[in-house]
């Protein structure tokens, strides 16, 4: 590129606006699609068109406006590309020589364009017809000595049709070894919340934005990782509604934000603040924070105040007194001290949620990636069952998702720990009995590989291998398998750490038309507040010998099961048979899949919390009980920081669309820390200097990332951040969730080095 100096300039401007309008631009030329892919933004996130391959935010219910963002756009426009990953790429280049390309340079290269096995004795990538492709799949996947020796891991842009198809083939196969992308964001939901509410996801849905009397956001940085979103939190400005953001990081777009689709805003160069009150929260503080506001709601109660829900408390819940005792064990100096903040701030934040008649709580990531992620998500549900913040519109709890259908994945049963209940359904369905044991999530799947009981990973969708913890071990793990398999659109790092025998299988893309022998068809998905809409494609495939995800899945299944129970191959070319299999396994939500989803709009899938139901073992909400005010295992040295790591504004997942973070003022460079300046000074570093990170870990592995530059940054002390995958070596196998699985990557006990002379 013409500027590929590294450049740190403190960002001022709004987010939004016309930097966003001029990003959505620059990526449209820079894939060359300008033309087409200017049409298909028309067509993506409106009714008859296809959902975002991006964020899982709902669409809104008026269809007359565009509904799309900047980062939609971007993922948009690189799946669009005119560039092309062909046989003649695999020829010139080794694996040897990919491994040594960039995540960034990786994604440039454009779409993959037919099926491709690796040859080990050119380390090349050669073709491969699709039935030699399925054929070697089934051979190995039947010569294992147990199905648990195959793990089958699925991203969260999978479709519902083909997740829930993927299910019953794996079950039939004999396992329930199902990592997935969801392992490493929101399992804290799916895990923690059953237990208090009675379902694993969100209560909210979009029009309560419309009625939420206050609105926190904790752990969740909206302008990059759901902007959409954006646009409800400046109409609830606009009306006065308070707004809350808990973050270690002050995020621009949670100061300031230029409404795009605001003329207006856009003319003058306007812009809405959007915080009312930013909690300078450090690493891990959530959990006292909670606590405190909590723990003002107590003394006013005692001093004769009326600020619970008591009346809702009494009929719904269970645990009050317990929660009542947790809370008094906890005095006001270890509280700030545990947070971070000043005890007066806490006792403004509870003032505005009580004040409050309907809240709505999101959260993200910086909630659940602790090692307590999953009971500190129950801390959440725990002050909002106090206010009765359930059942009513405008209030409710709404982790906010961050891949398409992560959260539809699991609805259909994308789970490693499935229901009893459920198995006996797909039983009863399907004519075969499913296995009952638990299976593998992805830290266990990486662990299984390490210790050889593992010998076969497919991979639908995704980038297992540079999502996953531990990036050196993990590698080392992959290198051990028997088979690879990487369903896949674009050309990634998971494609090049790879088994003995590896598999590239390309496919027709979300923005692309699906045609079978019966005709076009369309799939279907899940927002992450339950609302489930039909995604048809309007661009041609970007090759003719690329396959359809569900047809893959079918014929990996015939190819695998030769006496299977399932009509696999009426399921290649009707999709509406599929969805009526879905309604029979889950008829309490799916019943009448197929007509349902005729609605322009979709509908909206049951979630019994918003009807004051609880399906709990009790039939109540339950307050439940996390003691102390840390959701990290303590880190004896005084050197210590924890580390965040997070997503750049030009970054989807491990996906890369450049060196730059805008609202962060960093361009061109990724190997970043981001640190207090008084963090700095205490260690006798200066501004700009290159440092090492070091992970403080008592299991007696050495891991170090070096080359990294300090930047000065308003973090809150003690705390610090840098880019992921590229920081995931420093992330242990063994840091993580216990309840859910869920690695703990914003809270890694890190010391700062000095640079290593080679590095």
């Amino acid at each position: 590129m013409a500027d590929d100096k590294p450049r740190y300039k403190t960002y001022s401007s709004p987010a939004g606006g016309w930097g966003a309008a001029a990003a959505t631009a620059k990526v449209l030329l820079e894939q060359s699609v300008v033309t087409k892919g200017s049409r298909a933004l028309f067509a993506m996130n409106q009714p008859g068109g296809f959902k975002c391959p991006s964020c899982a935010f709902p669409d809104a219910t008026c269809t007359k406006k565009l509904e799309f963002c900047e980062n939609g756009a971007k993922a948009l426009a690189h799946e669009a590309t005119k560039f092309r990953v062909t046989r003649e790429f695999f020829a010139q280049h080794s694996v040897t020589n990919l491994m040594e390309q960039s995540d960034y340079w990786l994604e440039m290269q454009g779409r993959l364009t037919e099926p491709m096995r690796y040859d080990a004795a050119t380390d090349h990538y050669v073709p491969v017809s699709w039935d030699e492709a399925f054929a070697l799949i089934g051979r190995h996947l039947r010569a294992l000595a147990s199905p648990h020796e195959a793990e089958f891991y699925t991203s969260g842009r999978t479709a519902n049709e083909t997740a829930f198809l993927y299910s019953i083939f794996v079950r039939e196969f004999g396992t329930n070894n199902f990592p997935d992308c969801s392992n490493m964001c929101h399992e804290p939901t799916s895990r923690g919340l059953p237990r208090s509410i009675g379902v694993g996801k969100g209560t909210v849905i979009l029009d309560d934005f419309e009625h939420a009397e206050a609105i926190f956001l904790i752990g969740h940085n909206t302008g990059t990782n759901a902007p959409r979103m954006m646009t409800n939190l400046v109409e609830a400005r606009k009306r006065g509604v308070p707004i809350v953001a808990v973050n270690p990081m002050p995020e621009r777009a949670l100061i300031r934000f230029t409404e795009p689709q605001d003329i207006v805003q856009m003319a003058t160069f306007g812009s809405t603040e959007i915080t009312s009150e930013f909690v300078h929260i450090k690493v891990g503080g959530d959990l006292a924070l909670l606590k405190g506001m909590m723990k003002v709601m107590f003394e006013r109660e005692a001093a004769g105040e009326t600020v619970f829900d008591h009346d809702f408390i009494a009929e719904h819940t269970e645990g009050f007194a317990a929660l009542q005792a947790d809370i008094a064990a906890h005095d006001w100096p270890a509280i700030a001290l545990a947070s971070g903040l000043d005890e007066a701030q806490i006792r403004r934040c509870a003032e505005i949620y009580i004040r409050s008649n309907a809240t709505v709580i999101c959260y993200g990531m910086g909630v659940t990636q602790h090692q307590q992620g999953s009971q500190l998500v129950q801390q959440i549900a725990n002050l909002l069952l106090l206010g009765g913040n359930y059942g009513k519109p405008g209030a409710g709890i709404s982790p906010i998702r961050g891949h398409s259908n992560v959260q539809g994945d699991r609805t259909v049963g994308i789970d490693e720990k499935p229901s009893q209940a459920y198995l006996d359904r797909v039983r009863d369905v399907f004519g075969f009995e499913p296995p009952r044991e638990d299976g593998h999530h992805s830290v266990e799947t990486v662990e299984a590989m390490l210790d050889g009981t593992a010998k076969v990973f497919i991979g639908l969708g995704g980038n297992f291998v540079r999502a996953v913890p531990d990036t050196t071990r993990s590698y080392d793990a992959m290198r051990k398998l028997e088979l690879t398999v990487g369903i896949a659109t674009k050309l990634n790092r998971g494609h090049l750490v790879h088994g003995r025998d590896a598999l590239i299988l390309p496919v027709v893309a979300r923005s692309e038309r699906i045609e079978t022998a019966a005709g076009e068809q369309f799939v279907t998905i899940e927002d992450s507040m339950s609302n489930v809409t039909a995604s048809r494609g309007v661009l041609e495939p970007a090759s003719a010998h690329l396959m359809p995800e569900t047809e893959i899945v079918c014929r990996m299944a015939m190819a695998t099961l030769p006496n299977s129970k399932v009509d696999w191959a009426s399921y290649i070319d009707d999709y509406d048979l599929i969805r009526d299999k879905i309604a029979q396994v889950y008829p309490e939500i799916y019943s009448d899949f197929s007509e349902r989803i005729k609605a322009p709009m979709g509908f909206h899938l049951d979630t019994p919390p918003r009807r004051r139901v609880w399906a709990t073992p009790n039939g109540k909400a339950n307050f439940l009980i996390l003691p102390g005010l840390a959701v990290n295992a303590p880190v004896d040295d005084p050197a210590m920081l924890r580390l965040a790591t997070v997503r750049s504004h030009d970054q989807f997942n491990t996906t890369i669309y450049s060196y730059n973070d805008r609202y962060r003022g960093v361009y061109n460079d990724r190997m970043i820390l981001f640190m207090n300046a008084k963090d700095r000074a205490d260690r006798g570093l200066g501004a700009g200097a290159r440092v090492a990170l070091e992970t403080i870990s008592g299991d007696g592995i050495a891991r170090r990332v070096e080359g990294l530059t300090l930047i000065d940054y308003p973090m809150s002390r003690g705390s610090v951040a840098g880019y992921y995958p590229e920081l995931n070596p420093l992330l242990p196998l063994v840091h993580y969730d216990r309840i859910s699985g869920c690695p703990a990557a914003k809270s890694i006990p890190v010391r700062v080095a000095a640079a290593s002379s080679v590095g």
